[in-house]
């Protein structure tokens, strides 16, 4: 069985709805500073996300953090020290929930969240007065299977979103599932229970890879996977390199030796790697 609930780094989820009041698709105002620290607001109702820009105002990349948790919980305080690193190298940072398997959310659910708040972080972002100059989602485990199928699925998801759509230039996969016919098992609450092939493909971002037409040309891919990670095996990153290798992607791999399921993601281990791909201090 794949560990989902031992993710306790990225642990419980969130309350979630999938209305959004006609009020909130406007561009979001600038009405607070981050001056005193990270910002949480709600991207969604009852969805909240926390929001740190640089020190200096004006355009800077964007970096989307998207939490695991087995897609029952979608706890971002494991990416925390993350984002406080990229955004002390220049980077503006989001922190996310999204919906949840706990509270009844199923494909596309978490998708469509995922890529609501990719869109809600960049005008939020602009309001702030450092709009992005490039966007990056980021994901771990479960969410390193969201945020691929958000980059890798073109428009497909985030239908409803109140939010503009925003053009997606890169993705970091921190030890992700991306092929759901290895986790059928664990996504079975998921794709709520069922097992049709096409609606595991759609959910797949090793389909979405090898079909290759969505694909946003130019796309840069990170994927980055501890050699020691006895949760999600490494096969799972080669998978989906070599499916991207030959499209439109500009694919990178990382393989950390000695890094396992609950470290992949920290600061000290991921962080040189990020930054180091995004150009970034």
């Amino acid at each position: 069985m794949l560990c989902l609930v031992a993710l306790s780094a990225c642990g419980s989820g969130s309350d979630a709805s999938s209305s959004v009041a006609d009020s909130r698709a406007s561009t979001p105002a600038a009405t607070q500073s981050l001056t005193d620290g990270p910002l949480t607001e709600e991207y969604l109702p009852r969805l909240p996300a926390t929001i740190r820009v640089p020190a200096a105002a004006g355009p800077a990349p964007l970096v989307v953090l998207v939490p695991g948790g087995g897609w029952a919980s979608a706890d971002p305080a494991g990416l925390q020290p993350l984002a406080e690193q990229l955004t002390q190298q220049g980077a503006t940072t989001v922190t996310i929930t999204y919906s949840t398997t706990s509270v009844g959310a199923q494909f596309p659910q978490p998708v469509d969240d995922v890529a609501c708040a990719m869109r809600w972080s960049a005008a939020r972002a602009t309001a702030l007065g450092n709009s992005p100059s490039s966007v990056v989602v980021v994901g771990h485990s479960a969410g390193a299977h969201l945020a691929t199928l958000v980059a890798l699925s073109g428009e497909r998801f985030g239908g409803g979103c109140p939010w503009p759509r925003t053009e997606l230039d890169g993705v970091v996969g921190l030890a992700g599932v991306y092929d759901t016919t290895w986790a059928v098992g664990s996504l079975d609450r998921f794709f709520g229970g069922s097992t049709d092939p096409e609606l595991l493909a759609e959910g797949s971002p090793l389909a979405w890879a090898q079909a290759s037409k969505a694909i946003p040309p130019g796309l840069r891919v990170l994927l980055v996977h501890g050699d020691a990670d006895g949760v999600v095996p490494l096969e799972q990153t080669r998978l989906l390199a070599d499916a991207l290798r030959g499209t439109r992607a500009d694919v990178s791999v990382v393989v950390l030796e000695g890094q396992d399921h609950d470290t992949v993601y920290r600061a000290d281990v991921a962080g040189p790697a990020i930054r180091e791909w995004m150009g970034l201090p």
